[in-house]
């Protein structure tokens, strides 16, 4: 809704500063509604009207100190301008409060409004009256709210309000919302707030949890009859971390019995005391470090003797990597993957297992409902390869800092695709979340995962920097610790294990790397359901419009099994990917192909054919994407005089300019399927070569083979296509329905 107020504030900067020209920013959309534009053009017009030159939108240091240095404070008696004042009263509308007239005069309606802003900062008895002071002009130049918000805690809000006023002072404490949530910002002033308490001085201070934070917190037990406020401070810490108690500078027996509950949860011994293991738990994600951990998690061999080392340091399970997906990894990763055997020295040695996807995951736009399909069938695929039984829960990772907006846009539909696909495989394995504590929060309470598996190693991620540890959680990621000595050491991350989740110690006999055999056609109903669906989701109907049905297409593409599979086999590469490629772009083919397909015909013959009448063509084309493949006859003659030049076969090498040979193959490619699906095999090669003759690339480091990573998958079907978008956006689409094929493959062979 429309601000008239606002609108009149956004009016004043776009006409007193030649539309925002001369504050080095674009004209403001005057819609009557705040936010960051309006308010960093208001911090820069601030700063123009003092004289800095270099204007930014921050309210950073340079601001606070003018302020400071130039007025002390603002007030009717010594504001600059007329102008000075408007962005005063802006600035207050911005934030909800009444500004006046924005006619340049800081007038009783200003100070009013001043005063309250002050009240509700939690800062009017350090700062009485109607005067702006630094610390309080750079909150009013932000949109952090000094009332509750969205069902903000009223508790949490005292909170703020006290922490903002007892410490204001202090050089490197600023104002922290008064919202009534938990934030960065309040677990930060926490932390100062700590600090201040030890006695360290303004510039030592810092919000850090150091090792003098820590040493100074371990003398500050707080029990059962204690007071003042080390206790506020820590009954403050169990607010912030939704236990149900009050805020309080009297440490009684009902918050004795909190504690004890809170130490029960996060597993510390329970003592019902404010010890510094306590402390650390309430501050900051990782808690104290020095902590024991009943599990861990790396990217080393478990060999025996080093089983033995974590079995002496008290560990019993052992998250490992179900895949790793760099094709060439450092010596430091080689051993990403659960190697052959590992499983059985993992069980021999009485420790337990837990398994581990990532791929790579280090920024949203890996995550989204076909990368998690995708993700899931893969996992799957790879669990019953290592020979995990059902009911393992297999933890998928986000390993990045996701803010709150990307796991709604990213994470949450990439965990729904996990999800579908376990549902497609009659739910054998079940779903757990790796990741910062919001992302496996909010994951869990949409449904779609068991269990977490919580990166509180990170604790300067957002996503764990004032959240509480999740309800569910299984693992909590800690520290990272070398341990053993020889052939025994080891170096992992140290995990508390809540004994929600205790991983395996059986497991099914390994599937081995076999080649693939013809489809077992009594899975086609299955086949065809999980093909189905996924289409459906990602926006292919049964039938769109296109020439083919998706059962059409699948039908073309299991009718030529037998191709396929002595294609996969002669050359030692999934059938998966053959048949990956083939369906989508079979599923693709429309009736704009199919009025190329007759102009090509009519280049070459001078005529159109029989199958063409009707159709209104209306050019001519040397070439096109044609058949069940959609390959044009140049790209097929380069994949087969690529493999022809290599050994790979034996033939004529064709001429690719030449009209002729374009045709020859181009319609070879229409109207012999079988011919067209084993040109894909050897276009996925030719791809691999870095297409010698065509639109070359990098030599990848393979060729297609039986043990491809996730990274080369991705990389040879996304060549097919091309090195421009769509490519690579459709290659992303295509592997969840590798998986799915490769899901049949693999129940065959």
């Amino acid at each position: 809704m429309a601000d008239e107020m606002v609108l009149r504030a956004q009016r004043f900067i776009n006409t007193t500063y030649n539309n925002g020209a001369s504050l080095g920013i674009s004209k403001l959309n005057e819609n009557g509604q705040t936010g960051w534009p309006v308010m960093y053009a208001l911090t820069r017009a601030l700063q123009y009207e003092m004289g800095i030159t270099a204007l930014s939108d921050s309210f950073g240091p340079t601001t606070l100190a003018a302020i400071g240095e130039k007025y002390g404070k603002i007030d009717d008696t010594n504001a600059p301008s007329a102008n000075f004042c408007r962005i005063i009263q802006s600035a207050l509308y911005c934030k909800g409060y009444d500004g006046g007239d924005i006619d340049g005069f800081y007038n009783a309606r200003v100070k009013a409004s001043v005063a309250l802003l002050h009240q509700r900062m939690g800062v009017a008895g350090t700062y009485p009256g109607s005067s702006l002071w630094p610390k309080t002009t750079k909150g009013l130049f932000n949109l952090d709210a000094y009332v509750t918000v969205g069902g903000g805690s009223e508790t949490i809000r005292s909170i703020q309000q006290w922490l903002n006023g007892r410490y204001i002072l202090r050089k490197d404490f600023y104002i922290i919302p008064c919202d009534g949530h938990h934030s960065r910002d309040v677990a930060k002033s926490m932390l100062f707030a700590i600090q201040y308490e030890l006695g360290m001085a303004d510039g030592v201070a810092n919000g850090v949890f150091g090792p003098g934070t820590q040493s100074g917190l371990k003398d500050h037990t707080v029990t059962t009859g204690s007071s003042g406020v080390w206790v506020q401070l820590f009954s403050a810490g169990m607010v912030l971390n939704q236990r149900p108690v009050s805020f309080t500078n009297s440490f009684t027996s009902t918050l004795a019995s909190a504690v004890s509950g809170f130490q029960s949860f996060v597993k510390l011994p329970v003592t019902g005391k404010g010890d510094f293991s306590t402390w650390a738990s309430l501050l900051v994600s990782y808690g104290d470090q020095n902590r024991t951990g009943a599990a861990c998690d790396g990217v080393t061999l478990i060999t025996p003797a080093r089983a033995q080392t974590l079995k002496s340091q008290g560990i019993t399970y052992v998250g490992r990597y179900l895949t790793n997906p760099d094709p060439t990894p450092p010596d430091s990763l080689k051993h990403k993957e659960i190697q052959p055997g590992e499983l059985q020295t993992i069980a021999d040695n009485g420790l337990r297992c837990f398994p581990i996807y990532q791929t790579y995951g280090r920024d949203a736009s890996g995550f989204s409902y076909p990368s998690g399909r995708a993700d899931g069938q893969a996992g799957v695929n790879a669990a019953r390869d290592h020979g995990f039984k059902a009911g393992t829960r297999i933890f998928f990772a986000v390993d990045f800092d996701a803010l709150d907006y990307q796991v709604t846009d990213n994470v949450l539909p990439y965990f729904k695709g996990i999800e579908d696909a376990m549902a497609a495989n009659g739910g054998e394995y079940s779903v757990g979340v790796y990741g910062p504590r919001n992302v496996c929060t909010r994951v869990g309470e949409a449904g779609h995962s068991s269990a977490s598996f919580v990166s509180d190693m990170s604790s300067g991620f957002s996503g764990n920097f004032g959240y509480p540890l999740p309800e569910d959680w299984a693992y909590d990621q800690v520290v990272t610790r070398t341990v053993g000595s020889g052939d025994g050491s080891i170096n992992i991350d140290i995990d508390i294990a809540s004994g929600r989740d205790i991983g395996q110690n059986s497991f099914n006999p390994p599937a081995s790397q076999a080649l693939d055999v013809l489809f077992n056609t009594g899975y086609w109903s299955q086949l065809l359901a999980d093909v189905r669906a996924y289409m459906e989701s990602i926006g292919f109907a049964e039938d769109d419009g296109r020439l083919y049905t998706t059962t059409q297409c699948l039908e073309t593409i299991i009718a030529g099994d037998l191709a396929v599979t002595n294609t996969a086999r002669a050359y030692g590469m999934r059938k998966a990917l053959i048949q990956t490629t083939a369906f989508w772009e079979f599923r693709h083919y429309g009736n704009e192909d199919l009025i190329k397909d007759a102009g090509v015909w009519w280049y070459h013959q001078g005529v159109l054919p029989g199958w063409a009448q009707g159709l209104p063509v209306l050019s001519k084309f040397q070439d096109s994407s044609t058949g069940v493949a959609q390959m044009f006859g140049f790209a097929g003659i380069c994949a087969w005089n690529n493999s022809i030049r290599t050994g790979l076969v034996t033939g004529t090498v064709k001429d690719s300019t030449k009209n002729a040979d374009i045709f020859s193959v181009w319609d070879k490619l229409r109207t012999d399927n079988d011919f067209a699906l084993t040109s894909v095999a050897h276009a996925h090669i030719w791809a691999a070569d870095g297409k010698p003759g065509g639109d070359e690339e990098a030599r990848m480091e393979r060729r297609p083979t039986l043990d491809y990573t996730e990274s080369e998958i991705y990389e040879v079907l996304r060549r097919y296509q091309g090195p421009a978008e769509p490519a690579f956006t459709d290659a992303t689409k295509r592997m969840p329905l590798y998986y799915i094929f490769e899901k049949y493959n693999r129940i065959a062979r």
